[in-house]
């Protein structure tokens, strides 16, 4: 339970960092790259969040 809420925590800090980043150079390309960054950590949550302990 423990790591699922801090691996969250990380995916809530890396979503804020590239807030942050988009906001201060609205670049298109940009955007893109970071879209594309954080669909692959919010499925690789997803991935670790369904896992079962074993």
């Amino acid at each position: 339970m423990t790591n699922r809420i801090m691996a969250l925590f990380a995916l809530i800090m890396l979503l804020g960092f590239l807030g942050i980043l988009v906001w201060h150079v609205p670049r298109w390309d940009l955007g893109i790259v970071i879209a594309i960054t954080m669909a692959l950590a919010g499925y690789d949550f997803l991935l670790g969040a369904r896992r079962k302990k074993s």
